[in-house]
């Protein structure tokens, strides 16, 4: 249910984002302890403010009203995607191609999970490619990564 629900807010809140001059980044809809979250990212050049943040919830708040698609009490949280960024979808790996980011596997790999390296390949399937230093490149399959961020500190 919460892909669906994920996927009709994305319909709902994007043109309300691209009216603000704002960039939908993610929609997150997730149960936290006896709470539900709709959690809207936004981002623009040169940063998000409150007043951004502010803007699109009171923005939003009438279509999502209007259409409804969530079932149940929840709450709504517009915010930056902030430093350390997930990347999930497409478009957020081309943001960061060539850039640092932080790859975290499910297992551990020859005895470590976590890497840091620059972004140099995306592909459709989800198989994410770092280049570590100068000789050394991986690949990580979709069904091995935990979380692909971006290491917005060193940039």
């Amino acid at each position: 249910m919460a892909q669906n629900t994920v996927a009709r807010v994305w319909e709902i809140a994007q043109p309300v984002a691209e009216t603000l001059g704002l960039t939908l980044w993610d929609v997150v809809f997730e149960k936290e302890g006896a709470n539900y979250y709709l959690r809207v990212y936004i981002d623009k050049e040169g940063g998000v403010g409150i007043d951004d943040c502010v803007a699109m919830s009171h923005a939003l708040d009438g279509p999502l009203d209007e259409a409804d698609p969530i079932d149940r009490a929840y709450n709504l949280q517009v915010s930056s995607p902030g430093l350390e960024r997930r990347l999930t979808r497409p478009f957020h790996f081309t943001w960061a191609q060539g850039k640092p980011v932080i790859l975290r596997l499910i297992r551990p790999c020859d005895g470590q999970r976590e890497f840091h390296g620059t972004l140099t390949g995306y592909s459709e399937d989800g198989a994410v490619t770092l280049a570590l230093d100068a000789e050394t490149e991986m690949t990580a399959q979709k069904n091995e990564i935990a979380f692909v961020k971006a290491d917005d500190l060193d940039f």
